[in-house]
Formats: C-alpha cells, sequence, structure tokens
C-alpha cells in the first residue's frame, strides 16, 4: 500500500440536526389540508425507508442479515482494494473537533508500512486484541495545523466474525479497557518527519473503538510535536471532559486523538458498498 500522488481534501460538516429557528419555506400554491397530509405521509414513509436502508451499516442495526454479512466481509478487505489516499485522506479537515468546537486540520506526515500487530500494542493491549486476530494493520501519522501535535491513527483489521467483535467490544465497555494506561496503542514514529520523537513515553492521550459491525479496531493516539514526554496519559473521553486538568487535557491532546479517529472510521465506512468495488 502506497500514498497517492494527489492531496485530496475530506472535510466533514458539523454534526447532523436542525436550527431551532428553522422554518418551513412556504409553498407557491395553497394544498388541501387531506391531501397535503397524505402526502406529507407518503414523502416521510419514503424518506425513513430510504434513510433505513442506506443507513443500516452507519448504525450497526436493522436490516437483512445477509446484506449485514456481505457488508461485514467487504470491511473486512478495504485494506487490499482501497487506496490509502481513501483510508488516510492526506489533508483531513475537522469542523468543530477541538476544545471548545473549534475547528481543526490534520496533515498527514507519514503512513507506515502495512504489517502484523507484533510491535504496535503494548504487550497487555496485544493479549487483550488476541481473541479477534490480526489480518492486517494500517497506521498513518498527522500533525495539526500548528505544528504542535502529532498523531497516529491506526485500523487493525482483524480476523474474526461479528460475534466476535461484539464479543470483545462488550469485554472492553464492561472491564474499561480501553481507559487502562498499560493498554495504550503505540505511535508510529517515522524518521525525518515532526514525528521522528514520538515513542511510547510521549504519549498523551489515546482513543481505541472496537467495532461491532466491521472486523476493524480502530485507534489514535497523540502527543506533542516537540518530543516531550509525558507522566500521566489521560484516555480521551476523560481529557475531553468538562473540567479536566491534566495537561494532555489543557492542550486539546483528546480532541485531536477523537476527531482523527472518528474521521478515519467514517472515511473507513464510506468506502463499503459500490464504492468499495471501484476502488479495487
Amino acid at each position: 500500500m502506497s500514498p497517492g500522488s494527489g492531496r485530496p481534501v475530506v472535510s466533514f460538516g458539523e454534526p447532523e440536526g436542525y436550527d431551532e429557528q428553522a422554518r418551513p419555506r412556504p409553498l407557491g400554491v395553497r394544498i388541501r389540508p387531506r391531501i397535503a397530509m397524505a402526502a406529507a405521509c407518503v414523502v416521510l414513509g419514503v424518506g425513513l425507508i430510504g434513510g433505513a436502508l442506506t443507513g443500516s451499516w452507519l448504525v450497526g442495526d436493522g436490516g437483512d442479515d445477509g446484506a449485514q454479512d456481505t457488508t461485514f466481509a467487504e470491511a473486512g478487505s478495504l485494506w487490499h482494494s482501497v487506496p490509502v489516499d481513501q483510508l488516510f485522506p492526506p489533508t483531513v479537515s475537522g469542523k468543530g473537533a477541538g476544545p471548545g468546537g473549534a475547528d481543526r486540520t490534520w496533515t498527514r506526515i507519514a503512513v507506515a508500512p502495512d504489517t502484523g500487530c507484533a510491535n504496535a500494542f503494548d504487550p497487555l493491549l496485544r493479549k487483550a486484541l488476541a481473541p479477534v486476530g490480526c489480518e492486517r494493520l494500517l497506521r498513518a501519522t498527522y500533525i495539526d495545523a500548528t505544528q504542535s501535535y502529532v498523531t497516529t491513527v491506526g485500523l487493525l483489521f482483524t480476523t474474526a466474525d461479528a460475534t466476535a467483535m461484539r464479543s470483545l467490544d462488550s469485554r472492553f465497555s464492561k472491564e474499561g479497557l480501553d481507559r487502562r494506561t498499560d493498554l495504550m496503542p503505540r505511535p508510529y514514529a517515522a524518521k525525518g518527519t515532526p514525528a521522528a520523537g514520538f515513542g511510547d513515553e510521549q504519549r498523551a492521550s489515546w482513543t481505541l473503538s472496537v467495532l461491532t459491525d466491521a472486523p476493524v479496531v480502530v485507534f489514535a493516539v497523540s502527543g506533542w510535536a516537540d518530543d516531550r514526554t509525558v507522566d500521566d496519559p489521560q484516555p480521551a473521553e476523560e481529557a475531553m471532559a468538562s473540567g479536566a486538568t491534566t495537561a494532555a487535557a489543557q492542550a486539546g491532546l483528546g480532541h485531536e486523538a477523537q476527531g482523527l479517529a472518528d474521521r478515519v472510521e467514517r472515511a473507513l465506512r464510506k468506502n463499503v458498498g459500490p464504492s468499495t468495488e471501484q476502488s479495487s
């Protein structure tokens, strides 16, 4: 897998929702109440059906079991069927991804060779992930627009089925494994880049998510670009909490890890379906 020559920009909009002040646009023709109500019901019904069909994989429930099996299998093959620039875009824009809803932009500075998982995780994390196996590991390291922070984001493609992924996700949630400092993913420190000194001692914040609708574990780990060591790393969820006072929290490094991981996960999901076939 090798980076493409172009530099596409992936921009993700703000979270979906409606403005409380929004008002329906007036129609140019008056419609009888009964007819209007019937038409609205038809439109709503079609919209709900269409939304369920297009969104079933995004939320991981509903839909036909056979279709879910197909998308699960498709997701597991993306590591060799989709160009690196689609999984790890050269530039990632995150509206509202920073502290206080500030915008963030990340630039990719290195892509690791696709490898196994032997040296990518701390020993206990590697043991915790062992039940789902390791088909392939993809990682890339980014730097923020201010050149202050570096973040490695990764996609672990497992050999597990949906049942095993649900079991692992349940264990991580119940036991809080994604919040233990002895189960952190390791950064990818590429020589000749601002992340050359981004090692185990420089990890400040991290996030890890076990997907249940795809054989993939998504993770990210962040730190300062000046190679400073960190004595009190903090999981992104805690570092992003209101009132958090650790150095990682004050610097927004939880937002760096979580924001980038979220957007790489979205890019992964966008490649499942017809677009996957076109990219292979």
